[in-house]
């Protein structure tokens, strides 16, 4: 109860100072300045050791692989498909979604339980329409033998919209399913403390709130969001996070429980909510991360940014706060994921309206070598 007061009491002052502030707030001491990007082609990128798994795609979205070998994605027009660990593509898609695909909407988020190889469970994250809203829900999904054969909503009346739509579910060290939220262009409801926009939320796998979640009943997790798009742990299971900027100011931020982000006001000084680890300015639109902890491909303890305006798979190094482009040519980049063997999967972006498609896009793309 206690906990509830402080939320409640915190987002109500925060929303004060966000109006007094004006949302287009920008801070004078953000710059990361990034590389000119490439503007597509058929470059087979700067490694040897990159192969295309899967072309011919629809904007993947999110990727997950299974301890036997499958790799697991969703496409946003409402796929969910299969790449079997001998690299073959399915043709028929372990199931299609209905979805309202609007914009930035659709099927977006995908993440196999911990235990996937005994229950079978992954869990979805899909926006939808009841006729006269348009919400998001996480739908925990059972699967066999390459088809999905049961479903279950766990999560329900996230508030959806065609742009700033979240989308990411993780699962983190601790087995919770971690899931973030756009503010679903209503800047106002990242401090909302009875809203699920703007948020990271955190809920057992069953869809129960876990008791040690930082308001009490409430599966909020962290606030003051404005469109999370990536989601990974480091090596001592420390929460890190990419994040959209309105225009400029896109923050890389680390994750504490109850905290508040401060989004409607960008401040990437950190003087009036919690300091992000990185601002880019300008904005790189990163998405997908991982961070690495194989060093096969001499990036252990890195953070790696799927880079949709950029262009770039991006790394960087937490421990002096550097970064380099790594992987380039193949345009925006949406999702990357690291393998059990310290191999990387990285899927391109190019077919959801703000690329330049090019033969054969969009793909999935295996790092096999630095």
């Amino acid at each position: 109860m206690e906990r509830d007061r402080k939320l409640a009491l915190v987002a109500a002052v925060a929303i004060i100072i966000a109006s007094v502030a004006t949302i287009f707030f920008t801070p004078s001491s953000t710059v990361i300045p990034i590389p000119e990007p490439s503007s597509g082609g058929n470059n087979t990128g700067i490694s040897s050791g990159i192969k295309v798994v899967a072309e011919d795609l629809h904007v993947p979205w999110a990727m997950d692989l299974a301890q036997d070998g499958r790799l697991f994605f969703t496409e946003r027009s409402g796929a969910i498909r299969v790449i079997l660990a001998n690299g073959t593509l399915l043709s028929d898609p372990a199931a299609y979604i209905n979805v309202a695909q609007q914009g930035e909407a659709g099927l977006l988020g995908l993440a196999l339980h911990p235990n996937f190889a005994q229950n079978h469970l992954l869990y979805i994250y899909q926006t939808y329409t009841n006729g006269t809203a348009v919400f998001n829900k996480v739908v925990m999904l059972t699967e066999k033998d390459n088809k999905i054969i049961d479903s279950k909503v766990i999560l329900d009346k996230i508030p959806a919209a065609d742009r700033n739509d979240g989308g990411r579910i993780k699962f983190g060290p601790d087995g919770k399913l971690y899931i973030s939220t756009g503010d679903a262009k209503q800047p106002e409801l990242a401090q909302n403390a009875g809203s699920l926009a703007g948020k990271i939320l955190r809920i057992n796998p069953d869809g129960s709130i876990p008791s040690d979640n930082p308001f009490s009943g409430s599966p909020v997790y962290s606030y003051g969001h404005r469109n999370v798009q990536g989601l990974a742990w480091n090596l001592n299971g420390t929460l890190f996070a990419t994040e959209h900027g309105e225009s400029d100011n896109d923050e890389i931020n680390l994750i504490r429980p109850g905290e508040n982000y401060g989004w409607p006001i960008e401040q990437c000084d950190g003087a009036r909510f919690v300091k992000p680890v990185l601002c880019f300015n300008p904005a790189i639109a990163p998405s997908g991360m991982a961070i690495a902890h194989s060093d096969k491909l001499g990036y252990r303890g890195d953070l790696l940014i799927a880079s949709l305006k950029a262009m770039q798979l991006r790394k960087v190094d937490l421990g002096n706060n550097t970064t380099t482009n790594i992987l380039e040519s193949y345009g925006r980049m949406r999702d990357v994921i690291e393998a059990p063997d310290g191999t990387l999967y990285v899927s391109t972006s190019n077919q959801d309206g703000r690329g330049i498609p090019n033969a054969g896009d969009d793909k999935i793309l295996h790092i096999e070598k630095p």
